[in-house]
This record gives C-alpha cells, sequence and structure tokens, in this order.
C-alpha cells in the first residue's frame, strides 16, 4: 500500500469533493485499534445496530483493495467487531475496518495487519440474528459514505472521496 498522509490528501486536492468524518454529533472520536495505522481502500457498508452478523459475513468474503465502514449507531452496549472476525479480515485481505462503535479484543487486534478505527472498546459481544443492512449510504458524523467510494484513515483523522486519491 503506498504510504499517505491525510493531511497531505487533502492539501494536495484541494478542489476534489473530499469530506472529513469528523466527531459525531455528541462528540464521539474514532481511535486507532488495528496494527495497521494507515489504511484506506474502497469503501463497502453495513449498517446493524448490536448485531454483527453481516460484519462477520462480510469480513469473511475477499475484501483486496477495500474497506469495510459499519454504522453501529455508536451503540456503547456491545462489540461488533473482536479479534476473531478480525483475524478473518485479514485472511480475506481487507485494509481496513471503521466502526460508528464498539470493538473488543484490542490488545490481540493491535497486533494484526489490519487497519481499524471505532469510537470505543467494551469487552461484551454482540447478539448475532442475521440483521443488517449491505451496500446502503450511511450518515455518520455529518458526512454521507457511499459504498464504491474512498475511504483514507490514519493518526490525524477519516476522509472519504468520491475518486480514488492515491495507488492502494
Amino acid at each position: 500500500m503506498t504510504a499517505f498522509v491525510t493531511c497531505d490528501l487533502l492539501d494536495d486536492h484541494p478542489d476534489s469533493n473530499i469530506q472529513v468524518l469528523g466527531p459525531s454529533l455528541d462528540n464521539k472520536f474514532f481511535k486507532s485499534y488495528g496494527g495497521r495505522k494507515t489504511f484506506g481502500g474502497e469503501i463497502v457498508t453495513v449498517k446493524c445496530y448490536e448485531d454483527n452478523s453481516r460484519v462477520k459475513e462480510l469480513l469473511a468474503s475477499d475484501g483486496t483493495g477495500k474497506v469495510l465502514v459499519v454504522d453501529g449507531g455508536a451503540s456503547m452496549r456491545c462489540a461488533l467487531m473482536g479479534d476473531m472476525i478480525a483475524e478473518s479480515a485479514v485472511r480475506n485481505h481487507w485494509n481496513g475496518v471503521v466502526i460508528y462503535g464498539c470493538v473488543r479484543d484490542v490488545d490481540a487486534m493491535a497486533e494484526l495487519d489490519l487497519g481499524v478505527h471505532a469510537l470505543a472498546a467494551i469487552p461484551r459481544k454482540s447478539n448475532r440474528q442475521g440483521v443488517g443492512v449491505i451496500d446502503i449510504a450511511l450518515h455518520i458524523g455529518g458526512v454521507i459514505i457511499i459504498p464504491g467510494n474512498y475511504i483514507y484513515a490514519d493518526n490525524n483523522g477519516i476522509i472519504i472521496s468520491e475518486e480514488k486519491l492515491v495507488e492502494l
């Protein structure tokens, strides 16, 4: 993957339609939990609330060049991804996962070659009831996230672009 800095991508593409995923309206910020600190790729989306069934299914499929963006409704009650699902994502070549919600098993996740940004960590797992919607536009932090667009994340933050800004 080509190295990049989100700040530089914004500066280098002033005429591009780039959105910055800032804190949510209730002031929740994304934190980095994965072993890969800089990541990006084509966006795949899932919307689910306290049920990680679709997250598990998607990350068990080929994710070459992709990043899964999960709208978990900012729930702080359970995790939508842990180390076993993250290991599956690595095996299936996903570049990263951005979760508007929680993760768990963060020490193990920090050892994996996977970018992971989430709002928080919590030890409780989610319930699996097969609930969730895949490949829909998401509205997170004032930003519209559309499947097929591109996402770039590092320790400076997360940006979304309609076009590929660097080779990933």
